[in-house]
């Protein structure tokens, strides 16, 4: 397995480590519920240096991520933002990302640790013949996240960024605790927050200068674990759970990302028009569970009475701000209108689970 830079630090704290897409991670510090309500009413730091970063610079830099994503990156204006997807040829989702513009022609793209190598071999594949070249700096980069309410009260006295003139899904050079970094406001919790690109072993200096700066505000450490639970409640997506090569953006509720009107022609353009054009035959729903159990992953889905599964959890757990189980699925095209009734089978039982419109967690205003 692989290790970020800031293994020690975790084990320090008491971490409980698992292994996560190739990478030795923190899963909880004190505990996944108490780690998701601090980020949720105060801030949590998070080590996401497991995640890829890939940098694509040249004066086609623009124009080959328009040919090799379903998205625009040329119309982003520099120090911005989008979520992006990386689709095949057959409209199945290889990878979900983030795009920024640091410059006219410098992007950097980031991929989920387990899909890493093969998004950078796709772009690889998909830059030839453009003035462009992928640099990936996955290995030699730090990602340190800090998200909550308290996000930019701890992080404002200890960077050079103006953060109340960053918006969100925009992108700042700077410092952080003295050390040169690139200041993101995006996240994938549902909250406000920052995430800190910086070199390789100054991410541990970055981790413990944020810890340290929020622990008056009741700042702690955050895993993956919490992170889940968190983005479950916001309704993101995870890659290897609600997307996939089997899924289409569309099937996603996702078609917005594609964007088919734009100038020139996109790995995948002809299928994602096809399945624009002939319609859902399965959508991503969420789910509140009516009675006693707690769906998971791969727990197949049935409409009320009846014998075949129709649909299966993507993902589901016990909301921690919610107080009651939740969970994404698919489930075909007619059963999405928010109030219908179906079934999840936990376990021996079925147990019924109420359509709710997504997300199920809004930040407040």
């Amino acid at each position: 397995m692989r290790a970020t830079a800031l293994l020690e630090r975790h084990r320090a704290l008491g971490a409980r480590m698992v292994e996560f897409a190739g990478w030795e991670m923190p899963l909880q510090y004190s505990g996944i519920v108490e780690e998701h309500r601090a980020v949720r009413g105060r801030a949590g730091v998070f080590d996401l240096s497991h995640m890829g970063e890939l940098h694509v610079r040249g004066a086609e830099a623009g124009a080959a991520l328009a040919y090799a994503l379903v998205t625009d990156p040329p119309a982003l204006a520099v120090r911005r933002a989008h979520y992006s997807m990386i689709c095949a040829p057959d409209g199945g989702v290889i990878d979900d990302l983030i795009v920024y513009r640091l410059a006219a022609d410098h992007f950097l793209v980031v991929a989920n640790a387990g899909n890493a190598a093969v998004v950078a071999d796709e772009l690889r594949a998909r830059l030839a013949g453009f003035d462009a070249a992928l640099d990936d700096a996955s290995l030699r980069t730090s990602l340190v996240a800090i998200q909550g309410p308290r996000a930019v009260g701890v992080l404002t006295p200890l960077t050079d960024v103006d953060l109340g003139a960053l918006r969100y899904y925009a992108i700042a050079e700077g410092h952080v605790a003295g050390i040169p970094a690139l200041v993101a406001r995006t996240g994938y919790t549902g909250e406000d927050g920052f995430e800190c690109f910086v070199d390789w072993e100054a991410g541990i200096p970055v981790f413990d200068a944020l810890l340290a700066a929020g622990l008056p505000q009741g700042v702690i450490p955050a895993g993956l674990g919490a992170r889940d639970t968190l983005r479950l409640e916001a309704g993101m997506p995870l890659y290897g759970n609600e997307l996939g090569r089997d899924t289409t953006p569309f099937d996603a509720g996702l078609g917005r990302v594609v964007k088919l009107s734009k100038p020139g022609d996109f790995v995948g353009r002809a299928a994602l028009a096809a399945a624009q054009e002939r319609g859902r035959s399965k959508a991503l729903v969420g789910l509140v569970v009516r009675g006693r159990g707690i769906a998971r992953h791969g727990y197949p889905v049935f409409r009320a009475g009846s014998v075949e599964a129709v649909g299966s959890v993507t993902s589901g757990t016990q909301s921690p701000t919610l107080g009651e189980p939740i969970a994404m699925a698919y489930v075909p095209a007619d059963a999405t209108e928010a109030g219908t009734m179906l079934e999840i089978g936990i376990r021996e039982s079925r147990v019924p689970a109420e359509v709710v419109p997504l997300p199920f967690y809004h930040r407040p205003a």
